[in-house]
């Protein structure tokens, strides 16, 4: 049964749900994180409470995210190998189920809000490149020089990716990791399925961490507000977002070299009138090979919303979550009865165990029930009530 076959108007709180990508945040980025994710709740839950749109809300917080270089969206976006910012964006109203997105645009400051343009003033969905660019400014949008998004320290992370490169370290966050000779065990879902390798010595490999018990979540607004008031540690999982430089045990420290290059941001809302709308937008992977487009500007994939089932953000390994159109996927289970918070964290589950993949996810409903799920050592996230404001690192 559809959730908004059991929803009054009555019963439509404003939510904003923001996050700032799925990765292991430096500790000494982290305050630069939270702050941007307060900001980008603080201004998108402004039009909410005054009655305004889930849509004005999501494209209005992602704007405030492409604005802050602290993120991998719009100004200091990782740089493709040929040392350019190329974007991409998608913006969905889950009301009128109306989207518009862009890609590989070189020459817009916020490409979220050339990705609103399209939704409002075109008959397609989706512009990439130069023709994306000139729609957009067809419709009043400035075109930019690309070098004003980029940033020395992206030149520097660059220099360091071709130098790994060089090296002959390989780079797995398209299609996952190669697991040699894979045995696939079946947990009783064919959806759910997952491959486990043995290393010589017959110890299992890596498949663990997708599991269940290393899936982290918020689930309710009223849970949430309860485990801040009780002085619930939201980072239960070993703290690891504050351990990154150093004091993370062999496995940790694997994990988070493995997690370096992933930023997106994106943003869910449910408004006073019902509608959900969700948006993401991201400068892709480093050191990608410039036209690579990812999950986050593709619907289903890392960006959807419909009114009768969710809206999701997501953020992560671009190729697995395309393959497994995991926005989709997520929002289906909703679709079908299951609490976002469940259907969270078995989407992050999905990702690893059918495909080696990680990142995170934020899932929102439309009875304004959330979740949210990560499976990297942290993702910076926010969340807006009229409870209040809460922001972290780890879930």
């Amino acid at each position: 049964m559809f959730y908004d076959n059991q929803v009054t108007a009555a019963a439509y709180s404003p939510t904003l749900l923001v996050h700032g990508g799925a990765w292991a945040i430096p500790a000494d980025a982290a305050r630069a994180h939270e702050s941007g994710v307060r900001r980008a709740l603080e201004t998108g839950y402004t039009i909410l409470s005054r009655g305004g749109s889930a849509l004005d809300a999501v494209e209005a917080a992602v704007t405030v995210l492409e604005d802050d270089p602290t993120f991998d969206a719009g100004r200091g976006s990782f740089l493709t190998s040929d040392g350019r910012v190329q974007l991409d964006a998608l913006l969905m109203d889950g009301g009128r189920m109306k989207a518009g997105g862009v890609a590989c645009v070189e020459r817009l400051r916020n490409p979220i809000q050339a990705a609103r343009l399209v939704l409002e003033k075109s008959p397609h969905v989706y512009f990439v490149g130069p023709g994306a660019e000139q729609f957009a400014h067809s419709h009043g949008m400035a075109l930019i020089s690309n070098s004003e998004l980029v940033l020395d320290r992206e030149r520097d992370r660059l220099a360091q990716a071709k130098l790994r490169e060089a090296a002959g370290l390989t780079d797995d966050t398209f299609s996952g990791p190669d697991l040699p000779h894979p045995v696939l065990h079946d947990d009783k879902s064919p959806e759910t399925a997952f491959f486990s390798h043995h290393d010589s010595s017959g110890a299992p490999g890596p498949s663990h961490l997708g599991t269940r018990e290393s899936m982290n979540l918020a689930s309710s607004p009223d849970r949430a507000e309860e485990s801040l008031a009780s002085g619930h540690d939201f980072s239960r999982a070993d703290s690891s977002a504050k351990k990154i430089d150093g004091a993370l045990a062999p496995e940790k420290k694997l994990l988070s070299q493995k997690f370096q290059d992933h930023d997106t941001v994106g943003a869910v809302a449910l408004d006073s009138h019902g509608n959900l709308a969700a948006a993401t937008s991201t400068g892709g992977t480093l050191n990608k090979t410039p036209g690579r487009v990812g999950d986050s500007s593709l619907i289903g994939c890392g960006c959807y919303a419909d009114n009768l089932s969710a809206a999701v953000s997501l953020t992560g390994w671009g190729e697995p979550i395309m393959k497994l159109v995991l926005g989709k996927w997520a929002t289906d289970r909703v679709a079908s009865g299951i609490a976002p918070d469940l259907a969270a964290r078995e989407a992050i589950a999905y990702l690893f165990n059918r495909l080696g993949g990680h990142g995170g996810i934020i899932l929102l409903g439309p009875d304004g029930r959330f979740g949210l799920a990560h499976n990297t050592p942290a993702m910076a996230w926010g969340l807006a009530t009229n409870k209040g404001l809460q922001t972290g690192l780890t879930i």
